[in-house]
């Protein structure tokens, strides 16, 4: 253990690397199946039939890296575990609930009998948003410091509001991908809207983060960070500009360029979780624990770490596989 230095030192930021990347991918992931749940009202029967089969393949393989992250912050940083989900019970629960939904109502819509179709797609698309909206309120308290006051919640609820429509922003970029003709068509409308509700969440979410810790005030706005971060922001603008471009050239008879909303939309995902990672760092409760004050005894995280090296290539190499043998346009959806 002593190979790379303090174990003390380099256990905690590997495993807090780890958990950081395990929420980004499935911030990525599972958002954009999540966002197509939430765009189901604006679709006809058949678009959601072929909104489901496009996420069909996938979405549980995404939702396992919701599992992986958890399990790290339990396992890695069982103190801080307690701490954020004793502050998030309430939304945790609402999420858990709509993930439920969600899992029962994508196998029950496709068996059920036709006149029951309509109340397991409502079904569906409550889960969706339950779930997209527990896991926005989660981020406001989480960036407002896990504190219960009036503003944190009215903060919390209006970025879950602006996470759900980052969600069926990705979602719909997602569709323009994997679908054709009018669903496309909708999508392309639907991507062009949701783009003003990701830019206000990321903006708010931005301009509040600072403001709540003169800390991360500090890692952001003196010098020279202000200048070696200048182009975090510039790049985020740049991709938001490069996305309605992209957009606009969309949809066109050879499909010429339908995958290139959904990597741009990826690549401000990771632009924005960079940001936030970079605004914590070295805390994992904001402002009150460290990684390196939550984290399990060095002896414990080194046996994790070596269960994690054959866990986690498994789970990105399933994920990878299920991405590669059903890319291109999405088929119908059959259980027969």
């Amino acid at each position: 253990m002593e190979l790379f230095g303090d174990p003390a030192q380099w256990l905690p930021f590997t495993f807090a690397a780890l958990m950081g990347v395990s929420i980004l991918v499935y911030v990525v992931l599972d958002g954009f199946d999540l966002g197509v749940g939430v765009l189901f009202p604006f679709a006809s029967d058949d678009e959601k039939d072929m909104m489901v089969a496009s996420i069909g393949p996938f979405w549980d393989a995404n939702e396992t890296w919701l599992v992986l992250a958890i399990g790290l912050l339990l396992v890695a940083f069982p103190s801080a575990h307690g701490t954020i989900l004793t502050a998030l019970y309430l939304p945790v629960a609402i999420m858990l609930i709509g993930l439920i939904l969600r899992g029962v109502a994508f196998e029950f819509r496709v068996k059920a009998p036709t006149p029951h179709k309509a109340t397991w797609n409502w079904l569906f698309f409550a889960g969706s948003l339950m779930t997209s909206l527990a896991q926005g309120f989660m981020l406001g308290k989480y960036v407002m410091g896990l504190e219960s006051t009036l503003g944190t919640w009215v903060f919390a609820m209006i970025t879950a509001v602006f996470l759900t429509v980052a969600y069926s922003f990705i979602g719909a970029c997602w569709l323009i991908l994997k679908t054709e003709y009018t669903l496309q068509s909708k999508a392309v409308d639907w991507a062009k809207g949701g783009i003003w509700g990701l830019v206000l969440g990321l903006g708010a979410v931005s301009l509040a983060t600072p403001l709540v810790s003169t800390r991360i005030f500090d890692k952001w706005f003196t010098f020279p960070e202000i200048i070696l971060l200048a182009p975090m922001p510039i790049l985020s603008g740049l991709l938001v500009w490069l996305l309605w471009r992209s957009l606009q050239r969309l949809p066109n008879a050879t499909d010429a360029g339908a995958r290139t909303p959904f990597l741009y939309a990826i690549a401000l995902f990771v632009l924005a979780f960079g940001g936030l990672a970079y605004s914590f760092y070295p805390y994992v409760v904001p402002e009150k624990l460290t990684i390196y004050e939550a984290a399990s005894a060095p002896e414990s995280l080194f046996i994790i770490l070596v269960g994690t090296v054959f866990v986690l290539p498994m789970i990105a190499g399933y994920t990878a596989l299920a991405y590669t043998i059903f890319k291109g346009k999405a088929a119908e959806l059959r259980y027969d």
